[in-house]
C-alpha cells in the first residue's frame, strides 16, 4: 500500500489535468465536483466488441469515448484460445447456412434465428477485414487463412461430417485480434479514457440513455459523459462463481448498470461450462486442443466420447462434452487419487504439431499442471466458461425492453428499443448463443456485433447532431 504522502503525489500526476481539460465544464453534485464530457458516442469496454464499435463510430466522423476500466490490450479478449468461426471454405466446401445450422442447433434451439442468421452470413466478410486490419492468421500451405475443426461444426446441416470453420492464429487468436483491433482503432480519432470505472448510466424521464456517469480511479474525480449513444461492452459475469476460467475482471459491470437503470437480465441461468479446464486451477485448455487431435480418456484408458457422441466424439458441443465428463466422474471412472476429474491426451501428437499449432497451450499446462504435454495428460474438469445471458438486444445491437398496458398490465410490445443505447459481446444477449455457445462463435459475436452497433449507429444519428438534455431528474 502506498503512504498518505505518496497518494498525494500520485494524484498530482499531470496527466489527470491533461485529461480534464477535454471537459465542457464542470459542476457540483453535492460535495463532489462532477467534470462534464460531451461525445456522439460512448463506448464502455475497451474488449473486442468496445474496439470494434468504438473504432467503427469514429471511422463513421463521430465524436466517439471509450471508457475502460483497464488498458486496452489488457482486457479480457486477450484471452481468447481456440479462434473465430467463418465459413470461408478454406479447407473444404462450406457454407454460411450450415454454420448457422449448427449455431441454432447447437444452442439447443433457443437462440434467436433472426440474429444467427445475421452472424453466420456477416462472418466471412468479418474475419477477411480482420485480415486487412493485419490479424496475423495461421495459414495453410497455399497461403489461405487456416481453419481447424472445433465442436458442434458440421458440413452440409449435419449430414456431412466435421466442418474446419475455425480461423485462428496459433492458440493465441484472441491476442493477435485484441493488439489488431487496439492498433486499428489509433489511426480514427477516439478518446480513451483509461482506468476509468463506469459507474451507471444517465436514463431521461422517457427512458432514453442520455450517457454514462464514470470515476477515474486515479484521482477519485467524477466524469459525467453526456452522448447522443451509448454502448455497453463490458464483458461477461464469470466471477460470479468461485471456480471460472475469467479474469478477476469480469464483474458484470455493464450488466449491472442496465439492471439499475430498471432494463431487464435476459437468460441469466444460462451458464456454460468449458469441459477443458485444468484441474485445480481453472485455466482454459483451448477446445483446438481437441481439433488438432486431442483425445479425452478415464481412468480406465476409453475414449468416452465415442458412447456419448459417436459421431463427433471429443468434437460435440461443450454442454455434451461437459455432462459426459460430469457422468463418467460420478460413475467412478474418473482419474486421480479421488477419481474427480478427467486426462486430456495430447502425448500421441508429434511435437512439431504441437509447438506450432498449440504453443501457449503447452506453455500453460507446464506451468499450471506442471506437465510435459509431449509425454503426459493434462488432468481436466468443467469449468465455469462464458455467458450466453445479458443485456436483451436486437441483431443491429440495440437494447430492447417490454412495454406493458397501463391499464391492464398485459405486455403489448416485447422488443421496444431503448433509445440511445446499443451492446455487444459477453454482455449482451442478442441472442446467438441460446442455451449454449458454439465453440469459436463468441470472437465473432464480439467483432460481428461490435461492428453492427457502429453501423446502426450511422444509420440512425448524425456526427454532431443534437442530443437530449441532462436534467437534475437524470439523477
Amino acid at each position: 500500500m502506498f503512504s498518505i504522502e505518496m497518494r498525494k503525489i500520485l494524484c498530482r500526476r499531470p496527466v489527470c489535468v491533461a485529461r480534464a481539460t477535454r471537459s465542457i465544464s464542470s459542476n457540483s453534485l453535492g460535495d463532489y465536483k462532477i467534470i462534464d464530457h460531451d461525445f456522439d458516442v460512448c463506448v464502455v469496454g475497451a474488449g473486442g466488441a468496445g474496439l470494434r464499435a468504438a473504432m467503427g463510430s469514429a471511422e463513421a466522423g463521430f465524436k466517439t469515448v471509450c471508457v475502460t476500466k483497464l488498458f486496452p490490450t489488457r482486457s479480457h479478449t486477450v484471452a481468447a484460445q481456440g479462434g473465430i468461426n467463418a465459413a470461408l471454405g478454406n479447407m473444404t466446401k462450406d457454407d454460411w447456412r450450415w454454420h448457422s445450422y449448427d449455431t441454432v442447433k447447437g444452442s439447443d434451439w433457443l437462440g434467436d434465428q433472426d440474429a444467427i442468421h445475421y452472424m453466420c452470413r456477416e462472418a466471412p466478410r468479418a474475419v477477411l477485414e480482420l485480415e486487412s486490419y493485419g490479424l496475423p492468421f495461421s495459414r495453410t500451405e497455399e497461403g489461405k487463412i487456416y481453419q481447424r475443426a472445433f465442436g458442434g461444426q458440421s458440413l452440409d446441416y449435419g449430414k456431412g461430417g466435421q466442418a474446419f470453420r475455425c480461423a485462428c492464429a496459433a492458440d493465441r487468436t484472441g491476442h493477435a485480434m485484441l493488439h489488431t483491433l487496439y492498433g486499428r482503432s489509433l489511426a480514427f480519432d477516439t478518446t480513451y479514457l483509461i482506468e476509468y470505472f463506469a459507474l451507471d448510466l444517465i436514463m431521461d424521464d422517457d427512458g432514453a440513455c442520455v450517457g454514462v456517469l464514470a470515476l477515474c480511479m486515479e484521482d477519485g474525480s467524477l466524469h459525467r459523459i453526456h452522448a447522443a449513444n451509448t454502448v455497453l461492452a463490458t464483458g461477461g459475469y464469470g466471477r460470479a462463481y468461485f471456480s471460472c476460467t475469467s479474469a478477476h475482471t469480469c464483474t458484470g459491470d455493464g450488466n449491472a448498470m442496465a439492471l439499475r437503470a430498471g432494463l431487464a437480465a435476459q437468460d441469466p441461468e444460462f451458464v456454460q461450462f468449458h469441459p477443458t479446464g485444468i484441474y485445480g486451477a481453472g485455466c482454459l485448455i483451448t477446445e483446438g486442443c481437441r481439433g488438432e487431435g486431442g483425445i479425452l480418456r478415464n481412468a480406465q484408458g476409453e475414449r468416452f466420447m465415442e458412447r456419448y457422441a459417436p459421431s463427433a466424439k471429443d468434437l460435440a458441443s461443450r454442454d455434451v462434452v461437459s455432462r459426459a465428463m460430469t457422468l463418467e466422474i460420478q460413475q467412478g471412472r474418473g482419474v486421480g487419487k479421488d477419481k474427480d476429474h478427467i486426462f486430456l491426451h495430447l502425448d500421441h501428437l508429434p511435437p512439431e504439431l504441437l509447438a506450432e499449432r498449440l504453443p501457449g497451450i503447452s506453455e500453460t499446462a507446464q506451468i499450471f499442471a506442471g506437465v510435459d504435454v509431449t509425454k503426459e495428460p493434462i488432468p481436466v474438469l468443467p469449468t465455469v466458461h462464458y455467458n450466453m445471458g445479458g443485456i436483451p438486444t436486437n441483431y443491429h445491437g440495440e437494447v430492447i425492453r417490454q412495454i406493458k398496458d397501463e391499464a391492464t398490465g398485459e405486455i403489448i410490445d416485447h422488443d421496444a428499443v431503448v433509445p440511445g443505447l446499443f451492446a455487444a459481446g459477453e454482455a449482451a444477449c442478442a441472442s446467438v448463443h441460446g442455451a449454449n455457445r458454439l465453440g469459436a462463435n463468441s470472437l465473432l459475436d464480439i467483432v460481428v456485433f461490435g461492428r453492427a452497433c457502429a453501423l446502426r449507429i450511422a444509420q440512425i444519428a448524425q456526427p454532431g447532431g443534437q442530443k437530449k438534455t441532462i436534467t437534475k431528474k437524470c439523477w
